[in-house]
């Protein structure tokens, strides 16, 4: 089962193995928040640097990588005595400082009674790596979007949240709170799970400036493909970016290079692609031909669909109206699936971290995800309530699963072998099965 990032985080500062840990993640999903909430409630004092905006910090680290002298320098810096234990130590945006990634190695093995957490975008991470990175030294947490259950929360909701948490039978929720759940799970398709988007809403309860926030995020996101990549890439990932929602609305969503352009090839896009991925902005989901393990071993590299990795910039990037998002009227049915999938594969990959594939029979049958757990199983997302699924009955007929699953707006239940997971409780699936 799930558990939210807070929680990660104190296993981390009780583990008697605990390393200076790094939460990275895309741009702007809470990292500084989440370690600076933690940091106040947990220890007595946190002493808070960012090298991003105080490039000066890193003359600290120049001469010397002894964490004594460092922790001597930044106590003069912030103006106190920076105690073990009982004080939080967080290195903000840490990408900006080769030598300050390094000197994690050094406070692991000779001052680990120092507590230090690190934020860090995952394309500077990877960017910026020194020669000499701690590999091993460090503990990573990777820190994504807010999923529906957090986002609930975020708003006010907890008690729904423990509800969808304490769901591991397969039986009908109450009918009062399976609607105001898909009533909110319309509000989390339109606002997603950016942390900034979240609070406007949680702060007025109004959707006036929810799209105002989400295009100055992707502005920023446009500002960080021209600072952090080659210039000859720039174009082709601002290219691969934009068409996002032109792939997803493809009755197959499969992503085709002629599509961006004519005479495109997928050599030329692949560092686009793999920039996207790398920075935690897109989730791709290759094809499989048979789903046998390992899936690596029957997947199609060439074959793959694009998501985005948050539902709520992906309205505004489509420019879906706010009525058509939060009603879903005729206006929504063409792009509905897609929005549908992308949803699903943003739960998935927030709850349970998996590896996202589909399966295809001959271009006559599609299965929307495949999980590999105990049982390969197969994953059929829909909109709204109707089940009806040639696909399935196809991907059935041919390998028998132990189970067949149907995310929907249909209420919880099983139907001989098929089991309806409402699309509000996918964080759920692991429960429910066992």
């Amino acid at each position: 089962m799930k558990r939210d990032i807070y929680s990660k985080i104190l296993d981390w500062k009780q583990s008697p193995r605990r390393k200076p840990l790094i939460i990275k993640g895309a741009r702007q999903v809470g990292k500084t928040f989440i370690l600076t909430q933690f940091g106040e409630k947990e220890y007595e004092k946190v002493a808070y640097f960012n090298f991003e905006t105080t490039p000066s910090l890193n003359a600290f680290f120049d001469q010397s990588l002894d964490p004594n002298h460092i922790i001597t320098s930044l106590s003069f810096q912030i103006g106190f005595d920076i105690l073990p234990e009982k004080h939080l130590i967080i290195f903000d945006e840490i990408q900006n400082s080769n030598n300050a990634l390094n000197a994690l190695k050094y406070f692991n093995e000779q001052a680990n009674e120092y507590h230090i957490a690190c934020a860090g975008s995952m394309l500077g991470l990877q960017l910026n790596k020194p020669k000499s990175f701690p590999v091993g030294k460090v503990n990573f947490l990777d820190l994504y979007p807010m999923s529906f259950n957090e986002f609930i929360r975020a708003i006010g909701k907890g008690k729904l949240k423990e509800f969808i948490d304490s769901i591991n039978s397969i039986s009908p929720i109450p009918k009062p709170i399976h609607e105001e759940l898909i009533r909110l799970l319309r509000i989390y398709y339109f606002i997603g799970g950016m942390p900034e988007a979240v609070n406007e809403y949680q702060s007025t309860n109004r959707f006036d400036n929810i799209r105002t926030i989400h295009q100055e995020i992707l502005r920023s996101y446009e500002i960080d493909f021209t600072k952090h990549s080659k210039v000859t890439d720039i174009p082709k990932i601002k290219q691969v970016w934009e068409s996002i929602p032109d792939h997803l609305s493809k009755e197959n969503k499969k992503f085709i290079f002629s599509a961006i352009h004519p005479s495109a090839r997928a050599r030329e896009y692949e560092n686009a692609i793999q920039w996207l991925s790398i920075v935690g902005l897109i989730h791709k989901s290759h094809q499989i031909s048979t789903p046998k393990y390992p899936l690596s071993a029957y997947t199609k590299k060439s074959n793959f669909k694009v998501f985005m990795h948050d539902i709520g910039l992906l309205g505004t990037l489509t420019k879906l109206p706010t009525r058509v998002v939060l009603e879903g009227d005729k206006l929504f049915m063409d792009f509905k699936g897609a929005f549908i999938e992308n949803y699903v594969a943003q739960q998935l990959i927030t709850h349970f971290k998996v590896d996202l594939h589909y399966w295809t029979s001959d271009g006559k049958a599609e299965v929307d995800f495949i999980l590999p757990w105990d049982d390969i199983l197969p994953l059929e997302a829909k909109a709204g309530i109707n089940t009806r699924s040639k696909s399935l009955k196809t991907y059935n007929e041919k390998y028998s699963p132990k189970f067949t699953l149907r995310t929907t707006l249909r209420n919880l239940r099983k139907d001989g072998q098929i089991i309806n997971i409402p699309l509000y409780a996918l964080s759920q699936l692991e429960n429910l099965l066992s």
